[in-house]
């Protein structure tokens, strides 16, 4: 492992993930029918309604790629997320069978995952501030705000903070979500895994390992889904930020 170290099963999973929805998509749009939708038609037209109503409450300015970045990250990170659903040794135990020893099957588990993500969303976030503001004003946005010329020091620490602060927020609030979910997925697993014989504490490990996995995935398909919204909300809120310029 080093700095250029790839994780293949994120990178592997996450392409794949992504294929699978341009795929599900580009297949409803060519066979797209006028009248009332029905089916995966329907679907895909609420997600979009759902996701531009969502744009139009978070973003104040006028930008034609903002509600498809939001609609791509969403479902993207969402897709993501949902895998975490899958039993936890169904597919590393695959992949074994097949001579992979190790295999992740939830991309946003994985920090470097997250991280690139963020990174994108970040790069984003400093272009449309020079595009919109100016070097100029970008820079005087970061060096004069809050406490005008005489504190230009003081601002240039807090600006700079906040503005690194953003994409390491959003990279770890994804990240650190997800992964104490599948850690208590495991250990859920490990509570069946723990059942020896027929006895009556074995049955109870094994009864409650049954009742909780159901009760914790129930409850992690909002996990799932409000870490996908967040994520997405707050691009675009950063997005947002970026467009405005400061007096």
């Amino acid at each position: 492992m080093g700095f250029w170290a790839l994780n293949l099963d994120t990178v592997i999973m996450s392409l794949l993930l992504g294929v699978v929805l341009m795929f599900v998509f580009r297949r409803v749009a060519k066979k797209i029918t006028p009248g009332v939708p029905v089916g995966a038609q329907n679907f895909c037209e609420w997600a979009v309604e759902f996701v531009d109503s969502s744009v139009r409450g978070s973003f104040s300015a006028k930008n034609n790629m903002i509600a498809p970045l939001a609609l791509t990250i969403f479902f993207w990170v969402f897709s993501m997320n949902l895998m975490d659903l899958l039993p936890i040794d169904y597919v590393p135990l695959l992949m074994h069978q097949l001579g992979v020893p190790y295999f992740k099957v939830v991309p946003s588990t994985d920090p470097n995952a997250t991280f690139g993500l963020a990174i994108g969303v970040f790069l984003l976030v400093l272009f449309y501030s020079f595009k919109m503001k100016g070097v100029g004003g970008f820079v005087g946005e970061l060096t004069l705000q809050p406490f005008g010329k005489w504190g230009m020091p003081i601002n240039l620490l807090l600006e700079g903070v906040n503005l690194i602060a953003k994409p390491i927020s959003l990279a770890l609030r994804l990240f650190g979500n997800m992964y104490a979910g599948e850690m208590i997925f495991i250990l859920i697993a490990l509570m069946g895994g723990a059942w020896a014989g027929v006895t009556l504490g074995g049955a109870t490990l094994y009864g409650s390992q049954i009742l909780l996995s159901l009760g914790w995935a129930i409850f992690h398909i909002l996990i799932v889904t409000l870490q996908a919204f967040i994520f997405m909300t707050l691009t675009v809120v950063y997005l947002d930020m970026a467009h405005q310029e400061h007096h």
